[in-house]
């Protein structure tokens, strides 16, 4: 028994890198998985790898980015396997320059493969499980979205990149809160390994070794992954998993933190000396990366 044996599992970008990754390994755990690329042979390869280990796989190359063409990847799904249960949004792209440098076309294509590529897939599947649960029908659904440590704590040279996964990470906690009463969890992962996208900025640090455990190998990340998509995390929804190697932990997001209320409107001269005692008093973030 695999831990999603008979749930159908649609991951993007998952012809190389992360994503094949986890398509390798949900359909090892008896997944029937669609593999989404942009790249048709890319996805079909992926997919004889899981059909060679006797999984179930379908290929897709449709555009993530518009709901007309994202819905082929849902109707493509459900014809091959009667349903999805968890939706995957690996899909991704840098353009990295500082920010004074970034061009516009830098900045949309950004915003358009992870933002809107995030969007389309959830937001067609959500309807669906939504109504499905309106209709009476259990519902025990996944979004699980992709973040980055940029994301969370910033990445000099990477400020289309940051500020998209950023969105991602807030987009997940309010996916949490709507989509909980009809059975879909949603949450997020901020994974470090060796990829298509980090190979060239990290391609020193981030290099196999020749012999031992292989830290930045993307197979790490998968187990989560595969947890996250399967009946098991229902429990789980509206949380930030960091993962990389054989670590994982939980990312502490925004809250609020030290306060100070006069109990009547600041005057400009005052604040000084309050924003200073609340510096005092507050944690220090984090370092962006790079910095």
């Amino acid at each position: 028994m695999g831990l999603c044996d008979a749930r159908t599992v649609i991951i993007t970008g998952a012809g190389g890198g992360l994503g094949r990754a986890y398509a390798l390994a949900c359909g090892a755990e008896g997944a029937n998985v669609v593999v989404n690329d942009i790249r048709r042979e890319a996805a079909e390869a992926v997919c004889a790898e899981i059909r060679a280990a006797g999984g179930t796989a379908l290929a897709s190359d449709d555009d993530i980015t518009q709901l007309a063409t994202a819905q082929r990847i849902v109707d493509a799904a459900v014809a091959a396997f009667g349903e999805v249960h968890a939706l995957v949004n690996n899909a991704g792209i840098c353009r990295d320059r500082m920010f004074v440098s970034l061009t516009e076309a830098d900045w949309d294509d950004v915003m358009r493969v992870h933002l809107r590529g995030h969007f389309c897939l959830a937001n067609l599947l959500a309807r669906r499980w939504r109504d499905a649960a309106k209709a009476g029908q259990k519902i025990d659904a996944r979004i699980i979205n992709t973040s980055s440590g940029a994301g969370l704590q910033g990445s000099v040279g990477q400020s289309n990149y940051a500020a998209a996964k950023a969105g991602i990470a807030a987009l997940t906690l309010v996916q949490a809160a709507e989509l909980g009463r009809y059975g879909i969890t949603a949450n997020a992962l901020a994974p470090a390994a060796r990829t298509g996208m980090t190979e060239q900025v990290f391609a020193d640090m981030m290099k196999a070794p020749s012999d031992g455990f292989d830290y930045y190998d993307p197979a790490n990340v998968a187990p989560l992954v595969v947890w996250l998509a399967s009946a098991e995390s229902a429990h789980v929804n509206g949380r930030m998993f960091e993962a990389a190697g054989g670590m994982i932990s939980m990312a502490d997001g925004w809250r609020t933190g030290p306060k100070s209320d006069k109990g009547a409107r600041w005057q400009p001269a005052e604040l000084g000396a309050a924003v200073g005692d609340l510096l005092a008093r507050a944690t220090a973030p984090q370092a962006v990366y790079g910095a």
